[in-house]
Protein backbone atom coordinates (compact mmCIF):
# COMPACT_ATOMS: atom_id res chain seq x y z
CA UNK A 1 0.00 0.00 0.00
CA UNK A 2 1.06 3.55 -0.78
CA UNK A 3 0.97 4.85 2.81
CA UNK A 4 2.08 8.27 1.69
CA UNK A 5 -1.54 8.70 -0.60
CA UNK A 6 -3.84 6.97 2.10
CA UNK A 7 -1.95 9.09 5.02
CA UNK A 8 -2.44 12.26 2.76
CA UNK A 9 -6.17 11.73 1.81
CA UNK A 10 -6.97 10.80 5.75
CA UNK A 11 -4.53 13.92 6.85
CA UNK A 12 -6.30 16.23 4.21
CA UNK A 13 -9.31 15.30 5.37
CA UNK A 14 -9.50 15.04 9.00
CA UNK A 15 -7.61 18.67 8.98
CA UNK A 16 -10.94 20.12 7.50
CA UNK A 17 -13.20 18.57 10.16
CA UNK A 18 -11.18 19.33 12.79
CA UNK A 19 -10.70 22.88 12.27
CA UNK A 20 -14.23 23.02 11.38
CA UNK A 21 -15.27 21.66 14.96
CA UNK A 22 -12.78 23.65 16.76
CA UNK A 23 -14.63 27.00 15.34
CA UNK A 24 -17.73 25.70 16.78
CA UNK A 25 -19.40 24.28 13.45
CA UNK A 26 -21.40 21.24 13.67
CA UNK A 27 -19.74 18.22 11.40
CA UNK A 28 -23.33 16.80 10.65
CA UNK A 29 -23.81 20.28 8.99
CA UNK A 30 -21.35 19.05 6.32
CA UNK A 31 -23.81 15.90 5.89
CA UNK A 32 -25.78 16.60 2.71
CA UNK A 33 -26.73 14.55 0.40
CA UNK A 34 -28.40 16.53 -2.47
CA UNK A 35 -24.78 18.90 -2.52
CA UNK A 36 -22.65 15.20 -2.99
CA UNK A 37 -25.07 14.30 -5.47
CA UNK A 38 -24.72 17.64 -7.53
CA UNK A 39 -20.69 17.55 -7.37
CA UNK A 40 -19.60 14.24 -7.45
CA UNK A 41 -22.84 12.98 -9.81
CA UNK A 42 -21.99 16.41 -12.07
CA UNK A 43 -18.22 15.73 -12.43
CA UNK A 44 -18.49 11.97 -13.16
CA UNK A 45 -21.11 13.28 -15.70
CA UNK A 46 -18.83 15.86 -17.39
CA UNK A 47 -15.88 13.50 -17.24
CA UNK A 48 -18.24 11.05 -19.25
CA UNK A 49 -19.23 13.29 -21.88
CA UNK A 50 -15.59 14.64 -22.24
CA UNK A 51 -13.77 10.98 -22.91
CA UNK A 52 -14.55 7.55 -24.69
CA UNK A 53 -14.95 5.10 -22.88
CA UNK A 54 -11.91 3.45 -23.73
CA UNK A 55 -9.88 6.17 -21.77
CA UNK A 56 -11.92 5.71 -18.99
CA UNK A 57 -11.62 2.34 -18.74
CA UNK A 58 -7.71 2.98 -18.75
CA UNK A 59 -7.97 5.45 -15.73
CA UNK A 60 -10.12 2.94 -13.83
CA UNK A 61 -7.32 0.19 -14.60
CA UNK A 62 -4.43 2.60 -13.19
CA UNK A 63 -6.68 4.05 -10.33
CA UNK A 64 -4.74 1.32 -7.91
CA UNK A 65 -1.42 3.03 -9.01
CA UNK A 66 -2.78 5.40 -6.52
CA UNK A 67 -2.63 3.59 -3.53
CA UNK A 68 -0.12 0.52 -4.85
CA UNK A 69 3.03 1.01 -3.75
CA UNK A 70 4.85 -0.41 -6.33
CA UNK A 71 8.63 -0.53 -5.59
CA UNK A 72 10.60 0.61 -8.93
CA UNK A 73 14.45 -1.26 -8.36
CA UNK A 74 16.80 0.33 -10.32
CA UNK A 75 19.75 -1.83 -8.47
CA UNK A 76 18.10 -5.16 -9.29
CA UNK A 77 17.62 -4.84 -12.68
CA UNK A 78 21.03 -2.99 -12.89
CA UNK A 79 22.81 -6.43 -11.55
CA UNK A 80 20.36 -8.27 -13.53
CA UNK A 81 21.67 -6.40 -16.95
CA UNK A 82 25.28 -6.62 -15.34
CA UNK A 83 24.99 -9.97 -15.41
CA UNK A 84 23.30 -10.92 -18.32
CA UNK A 85 26.01 -8.45 -20.04
CA UNK A 86 28.86 -10.60 -17.84
CA UNK A 87 26.96 -14.29 -19.34
CA UNK A 88 27.01 -13.16 -22.87
CA UNK A 89 30.38 -11.67 -23.22
CA UNK A 90 31.42 -15.37 -22.03
CA UNK A 91 29.45 -17.85 -23.29
CA UNK A 92 27.95 -15.43 -26.20
CA UNK A 93 24.36 -14.26 -26.83
CA UNK A 94 22.89 -17.56 -27.94
CA UNK A 95 23.21 -18.54 -23.83
CA UNK A 96 21.16 -16.13 -22.85
CA UNK A 97 18.16 -17.44 -23.91
CA UNK A 98 17.94 -19.83 -21.38
CA UNK A 99 17.77 -16.76 -18.88
CA UNK A 100 14.86 -15.41 -20.75
CA UNK A 101 12.27 -17.66 -18.73
CA UNK A 102 13.79 -16.17 -15.33
CA UNK A 103 12.60 -12.68 -15.84
CA UNK A 104 9.67 -10.68 -14.50
CA UNK A 105 10.08 -7.51 -15.87
CA UNK A 106 7.93 -7.86 -19.46
CA UNK A 107 10.11 -5.10 -21.37
CA UNK A 108 13.35 -6.69 -20.23
CA UNK A 109 11.75 -10.04 -21.01
CA UNK A 110 10.78 -9.27 -25.06
CA UNK A 111 13.81 -7.26 -25.31
CA UNK A 112 16.17 -10.09 -24.75
CA UNK A 113 14.52 -12.16 -26.72
CA UNK A 114 15.24 -9.78 -29.19
CA UNK A 115 19.03 -9.54 -28.87
CA UNK A 116 18.58 -13.66 -28.72
CA UNK A 117 17.23 -13.77 -32.17
CA UNK A 118 19.73 -11.60 -33.46
CA UNK A 119 17.89 -8.77 -34.47
CA UNK A 120 19.77 -5.96 -35.69
CA UNK A 121 20.11 -3.16 -32.63
CA UNK A 122 18.47 -0.18 -34.40
CA UNK A 123 15.43 -2.04 -34.91
CA UNK A 124 15.38 -3.45 -31.34
CA UNK A 125 15.86 0.40 -30.19
CA UNK A 126 13.14 1.14 -32.61
CA UNK A 127 10.51 -1.57 -31.06
CA UNK A 128 11.52 -1.44 -27.65
CA UNK A 129 10.95 2.59 -27.62
CA UNK A 130 7.85 2.03 -29.22
CA UNK A 131 6.57 0.13 -26.08
CA UNK A 132 8.35 2.61 -23.32
CA UNK A 133 6.12 5.07 -25.46
CA UNK A 134 2.70 3.48 -25.18
CA UNK A 135 2.94 2.48 -21.46
CA UNK A 136 3.83 5.80 -20.61
CA UNK A 137 0.73 7.29 -23.04
CA UNK A 138 -1.43 5.02 -21.58
CA UNK A 139 -0.94 6.60 -17.78
CA UNK A 140 -0.94 9.84 -18.84
CA UNK A 141 -4.05 9.34 -20.79
CA UNK A 142 -5.40 7.82 -16.99
CA UNK A 143 -3.99 11.02 -15.50
CA UNK A 144 -5.65 13.38 -17.62
CA UNK A 145 -9.13 11.64 -16.89
CA UNK A 146 -8.40 12.85 -12.89
CA UNK A 147 -7.23 16.43 -13.88
CA UNK A 148 -10.22 16.80 -15.75
CA UNK A 149 -12.17 16.01 -12.91
CA UNK A 150 -10.27 18.11 -11.21
CA UNK A 151 -10.92 21.30 -13.13
CA UNK A 152 -14.82 20.16 -13.18
CA UNK A 153 -15.89 19.44 -9.58
CA UNK A 154 -15.30 23.22 -8.12
CA UNK A 155 -17.80 24.48 -10.53
CA UNK A 156 -20.15 22.11 -10.22
CA UNK A 157 -19.54 22.81 -6.83
CA UNK A 158 -20.69 26.51 -7.68
CA UNK A 159 -23.30 24.76 -9.19
CA UNK A 160 -24.57 23.48 -6.37
CA UNK A 161 -24.03 26.51 -4.04
CA UNK A 162 -25.96 29.02 -6.58
CA UNK A 163 -29.39 26.12 -6.98
CA UNK A 164 -29.19 26.17 -2.72
CA UNK A 165 -28.98 29.77 -2.91
CA UNK A 166 -32.08 29.99 -5.81
CA UNK A 167 -34.24 27.87 -3.11
CA UNK A 168 -33.40 29.78 0.15
CA UNK A 169 -34.09 33.16 -1.21
CA UNK A 170 -37.28 31.78 -3.18
CA UNK A 171 -38.29 31.46 0.36
CA UNK A 172 -37.94 34.27 2.78
CA UNK A 173 -40.53 34.00 4.64
CA UNK A 174 -38.75 32.96 8.08
CA UNK A 175 -35.81 35.21 8.58
CA UNK A 176 -34.40 33.00 11.35
CA UNK A 177 -33.34 30.37 9.07
CA UNK A 178 -32.34 32.31 6.37
CA UNK A 179 -28.35 32.26 7.32
CA UNK A 180 -28.29 28.63 8.56
CA UNK A 181 -29.94 27.76 4.82
CA UNK A 182 -27.37 29.61 3.20
CA UNK A 183 -24.70 28.07 4.96
CA UNK A 184 -26.09 24.69 4.12
CA UNK A 185 -26.10 25.75 0.50
CA UNK A 186 -21.98 26.68 0.57
CA UNK A 187 -21.62 22.60 1.41
CA UNK A 188 -21.65 22.17 -1.99
CA UNK A 189 -18.70 24.54 -2.99
CA UNK A 190 -16.40 22.95 0.16
CA UNK A 191 -17.33 19.59 -1.50
CA UNK A 192 -16.11 20.62 -5.25
CA UNK A 193 -12.71 22.52 -3.92
CA UNK A 194 -11.96 20.04 -1.68
CA UNK A 195 -12.49 17.22 -3.56
CA UNK A 196 -10.62 18.86 -6.33
CA UNK A 197 -7.45 19.46 -4.21
CA UNK A 198 -7.42 16.55 -2.27
CA UNK A 199 -8.61 13.81 -4.60
CA UNK A 200 -8.78 14.62 -8.75
CA UNK A 201 -5.57 16.58 -9.03
CA UNK A 202 -3.50 14.92 -6.94
CA UNK A 203 -4.57 11.69 -8.15
CA UNK A 204 -3.74 12.69 -11.80
CA UNK A 205 -0.58 14.02 -10.36
CA UNK A 206 0.45 10.68 -8.32
CA UNK A 207 0.02 8.88 -11.83
CA UNK A 208 2.20 11.01 -13.88
CA UNK A 209 4.67 10.77 -11.25
CA UNK A 210 4.88 6.90 -11.17
CA UNK A 211 4.81 6.75 -14.97
CA UNK A 212 7.81 8.93 -15.04
CA UNK A 213 9.67 6.27 -13.13
CA UNK A 214 8.40 3.90 -14.85
CA UNK A 215 9.48 5.08 -18.00
CA UNK A 216 13.25 5.87 -16.55
CA UNK A 217 13.21 2.22 -15.55
CA UNK A 218 12.52 0.91 -19.14
CA UNK A 219 14.77 3.73 -20.41
CA UNK A 220 17.73 1.55 -18.15
CA UNK A 221 16.31 -1.52 -19.91
CA UNK A 222 16.59 -0.56 -23.47
CA UNK A 223 20.14 1.07 -23.20
CA UNK A 224 21.29 -1.50 -20.75
CA UNK A 225 20.26 -4.22 -23.92
CA UNK A 226 21.45 -2.77 -26.74
CA UNK A 227 25.09 -2.53 -24.80
CA UNK A 228 24.48 -6.30 -24.33
CA UNK A 229 23.97 -6.46 -28.18
CA UNK A 230 26.62 -4.85 -28.92
CA UNK A 231 28.87 -6.92 -26.42
CA UNK A 232 30.20 -3.81 -24.31
CA UNK A 233 31.66 -4.68 -20.99
CA UNK A 234 29.98 -4.88 -18.41
CA UNK A 235 31.61 -2.53 -16.01
CA UNK A 236 30.81 -0.10 -19.22
CA UNK A 237 27.40 -0.82 -18.93
CA UNK A 238 27.17 -0.23 -15.16
CA UNK A 239 28.72 2.92 -15.27
CA UNK A 240 26.42 4.05 -18.46
CA UNK A 241 23.54 2.90 -16.89
CA UNK A 242 24.85 4.61 -13.47
CA UNK A 243 25.06 7.98 -14.93
CA UNK A 244 21.44 7.49 -16.63
CA UNK A 245 20.29 7.00 -12.47
CA UNK A 246 22.39 9.89 -11.38
CA UNK A 247 21.23 12.61 -14.49
CA UNK A 248 17.75 11.08 -14.25
CA UNK A 249 17.09 11.88 -10.58
CA UNK A 250 19.11 15.33 -10.65
CA UNK A 251 16.37 16.58 -13.44
CA UNK A 252 13.62 15.29 -10.84
CA UNK A 253 15.26 17.07 -7.98
CA UNK A 254 15.17 20.38 -9.88
CA UNK A 255 11.96 19.66 -11.60
CA UNK A 256 10.08 18.96 -7.89
CA UNK A 257 12.56 21.32 -5.39
CA UNK A 258 10.14 24.08 -4.68
CA UNK A 259 7.72 21.14 -3.40
CA UNK A 260 10.45 19.97 -1.59
CA UNK A 261 9.58 16.26 -2.79
CA UNK A 262 12.06 13.34 -3.56
CA UNK A 263 11.68 10.75 -6.44
CA UNK A 264 9.68 7.45 -4.62
CA UNK A 265 7.34 5.31 -5.19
Amino acid sequence: MDILSIGGLILGFSSLLIAFIIEKGNPAKLLQISAAMIVFGGTIAAVLVSFPMSQIKTAVKHLKMVFMDKKIDFANVVEQLVQLSDRARKEGLLALEQEIPNLQNPLLKKGLGLVVDGIEGEVIRDILDREVYLAEDELKEAAEVFEAAGGYSPTMGIIGTVMGLISVLSNLTNPDELGPAIAVAFVATLYGVSSANLIWLNFGKKIKTKAKQERMLNEIIVEGLLSIQAGENPRILREKIGGMIKEAGQKQGQAQEPAGATVGG
